[in-house]
């Protein structure tokens, strides 16, 4: 079995600005700047027949290259407790577009609907041990981070290892935009 998903790839600079605001919350599980990702399709476990599935699907997706800017501190929740601290990435038609083909080609394949709506974004850190007054105070610290756009060229299929301290995850295929 395979453990897949499909994100945008994000450039060593934005890492390395991303990277920059770990720390300083105990209990935070940051995440390492070599797995920063933007998510745009959760596959999960699929059989190698599948995976096949998925690449040739994903292929077949024709968007143009468009600009990512990443800007803004939030939090995801979970029955009343701070799960992650993330990045919003702002959003444009061209990203909901291209996240729309790339549900639409899982589908036809015939994985289940996405239950979760798309809310583009880079995790930081997992903080479920972490002090709500500290989390909000990190949010409030760092309200107007922002990067500046980059060309999102390409879209990638990867592999995701769970491990003790952190996922692993690997590219398996990039997928060139127009």
């Amino acid at each position: 079995m395979l453990r897949l998903f499909v994100a945008l790839s994000l450039p060593s600079l934005v890492k390395a600005q991303l990277s920059a605001l770990s720390g300083g919350i105990p209990g935070a599980r940051w995440v390492p700047p070599e797995n920063y990702h933007l998510t745009l399709r959760f596959i999960g476990e699929v059989q190698g027949w599948q995976a096949e599935e998925v690449d040739t699907a994903l292929a077949a997706i024709r968007c143009p290259r468009f600009d990512l800017a990443l800007a803004g501190v939030g939090t995801f929740e979970k029955a009343g407790r701070i799960q992650s601290l993330h990045v919003t990435a702002e959003r444009s038609d061209a990203l909901t577009r291209l996240q729309n083909k790339v549900e639409t080609a899982m589908q036809r394949i015939g994985l289940e609907p996405e239950r979760r709506r798309f809310a583009p974004h880079v995790t930081l850190a997992r903080t479920d041990r972490a002090e709500t007054h500290k989390l909000i105070g990190f949010v409030q610290a760092h309200s107007l981070f922002r990067t500046p756009p980059v060309t999102v060229e390409h879209f990638t299929l990867f592999s995701s290892f769970l491990g003790k301290e952190a996922a692993h995850y690997v590219p398996e295929v990039e997928y060139e935009l127009a």
